[in-house]
């Protein structure tokens, strides 16, 4: 069956109307004002990180403050025991990048998930103590303030330690979470104490989440620095808590951890320049190699949720997830192939097969060779400011909650991130992502990511800011955010709230959320030999954005959940 280029109005109106089971995402309200925007998962920290641009901060005082803020009002993936990234542009023109995803501690060793049989051992990775890997967001935070921010340290930790402290009222998102991780939290007791009431049982709606031990462990970081996290009694409960478990993170390691600044990723894409995160993620290369692909082909003239315009992301996506398995890794222990995967010409070479009436078998989609000779559970946090400086910021203890346990007496959790590692060659990780050489684990790595900070400049100023939680699916989420917006010209609140669809060459299989694929669109796809189309319970993402128009500044939470968005 031929893919049809563009909608008709019918199939336009079953678009919005398509899922029969679950109600399409709802459309996303917008907050709109001139000095500055902040866009979040928690209302609580986006009113931090409000507080602090209505203060004077600029846009890093303000992403900072936010980072603290959602470890205490939103645990399932803010933290202090996790890792994140950053990309700042800044009013001057200036470009910075931070890197302060978790590193594997000193005494892993390559096969330490694995039997004596080499079979990987279920869980090992993502819920057990050898499942952390050394955190990074505190070193990483405070290392951004110092170079760039304008307001003391005391200052914008200060609002976090008070959530603490104080507590604050129990969103009802949060108490279900509670109550759906009490199982996973039980073999551990600070979680267990943290998570629940001090009868033991289950914090509801509207109790007060008060989180002491939390708020004296930030009360060190803001008092010491850095040295309040590791080194000091910090660090001493962190590594009480490995020998607790079995785990291998020592204080050598602690003391030995610092963030790394590193060069952004550029690209452009139909006159914008695009501004994202290089390895140890993947996302800033992938996006900007799917937009490569995408610039050869009129996307905007297939139309929006058309088969034709389908066809061609997932065509694209299952190309770039099939180099990231091959090529990606942490560039401090792999020469990632940078320059190749980012070139428009390796792009082009990398669809010249693409078939308009068919799809690809992902069996036969390996990874690119080399450039044609001449003839690829988080959180993110978006803030613009007044001044023109962007922060695009994502931070993760990689599954929801991480590892599930809480340092006793620390009141933080710990990550699971060594689960991104590829413990086998073509191992699946929990996100169905494989790797190989370029990611096995080693003393001292970052693990690989799909977290994806992006800036969007249009005529040299910041434009949009974005990124996304979701594993796998966050590279495909910012994706379609940009092409929403500079393809088919939808505004923020639009471009975010349109339902979504993913695929990542491995495993062979297209998941979209209801409304993402109208029921010919459907059709179509399988007729063109698509396989495995199946539609999700959950939303795709979390894009918390941001955008200038004009005079103003636009911030949008992502309707898919129970965030804020603010402005004034």
């Amino acid at each position: 069956m031929r893919l049809p280029t563009q909608l008709t109005a019918a199939t336009a109106m079953f678009l919005c109307a398509a899922g029969a089971a679950t109600e399409p995402t709802p459309m996303a309200a917008a907050a709109v004002g001139e000095r500055g925007a902040v866009a979040s998962r928690s209302p609580l920290a986006s009113e931090v990180g409000l507080e602090m641009l209505k203060r004077g901060g600029n846009a890093v005082d303000a992403a900072v403050a936010v980072g603290f803020a959602l470890a205490v009002t939103h645990p399932s993936a803010g933290n202090l025991g996790g890792g994140g990234f950053m990309v700042m542009r800044f009013a001057d023109g200036g470009v910075a990048v931070n890197d302060h995803r978790e590193v594997a501690p000193k005494r892993a060793t390559r096969d330490m998930y694995l039997d004596g049989n080499g079979n990987v051992v279920e869980g090992l990775s993502t819920a057990s103590h050898l499942a952390v890997g050394v955190p990074g967001t505190v070193d990483g935070l405070l290392a951004v303030l110092e170079r760039h921010g304008t307001l003391s340290r005391a200052d914008v930790i200060a609002p976090a330690i008070r959530l603490a402290g104080e507590g604050f009222a129990l969103p009802a998102d949060l108490a279900g979470q509670f109550r759906r991780y009490r199982e996973r939290f039980a073999p551990y007791p600070a979680s267990v104490a943290k998570f629940a009431r001090s009868d033991g049982a289950a914090l509801a709606a509207g109790d007060l989440f008060h989180q002491p031990d939390l708020a004296a462990t930030l009360g060190r970081i803001s008092e010491q620095g850095r040295d309040g996290f590791y080194a000091g009694r910090t660090a001493d409960l962190l590594v009480a808590e490995m020998a607790r478990g079995a785990g291998i993170i020592n204080h050598d390691d602690l003391r030995a951890y610092r963030s790394k600044w590193r060069e952004p990723v550029r690209g452009t894409y139909r006159g914008y320049d695009i501004l994202s995160m290089p390895p140890p993620s993947s996302g800033g290369v992938l996006l900007v190699q799917m937009l490569n692909m995408l610039e050869t082909r009129d996307l905007a003239g297939l139309g929006a949720g058309s088969p034709a315009a389908a066809h061609l992301l997932i065509e694209a996506e299952r190309r770039a997830y099939a180099d990231r398995a091959e090529h990606l890794g942490d560039p401090d222990f792999h020469d990632v192939p940078m320059a190749m995967l980012t070139d428009k010409k390796y792009a082009a070479a990398r669809l010249a097969d693409f078939d308009p009436e068919r799809a690809s078998r992902s069996a036969d989609v390996g990874a690119g060779g080399r450039l044609p000779d001449e003839s690829t559970d988080t959180t993110h946090v978006s803030v613009l400011d007044g001044a023109g400086n962007a922060v695009a910021y994502t931070t993760t203890l990689n599954l929801a909650y991480g590892s599930k346990i809480v340092v006793s007496g620390a009141g933080f959790l710990l990550n699971n991130e060594m689960d991104d590692f590829s413990a086998k060659p073509n191992a699946p990780n929990s996100f169905g992502l494989i790797g190989r050489e370029a990611n096995a684990i080693a003393p001292g790595k970052r693990m690989l990511s799909s977290m994806t900070p992006t800036v969007v400049l249009k005529d040299g100023e910041p434009f949009l800011v974005t990124g996304s939680p979701g594993g796998s699916t966050i590279i495909t989420t910012v994706l379609q955010v940009v092409t929403n917006v500079i393809d088919h010209g939808m505004d923020l609140p639009a471009a975010v709230s349109r339902p979504r669809f993913h695929h990542q060459w491995l495993p062979n299989r297209v998941t979209y959320e209801p409304g993402a694929l109208a029921a010919p669109t459907l059709e179509a796809l399988r007729d063109s030999g698509h396989v495995n189309l199946n539609e999700v319970r959950f939303g795709i993402g979390d894009a918390n954005s941001a955008m200038r128009r004009g005079d103003h500044v636009i911030g949008v939470s992502d309707p898919r959940n129970a965030g804020a968005a603010l402005a004034f």
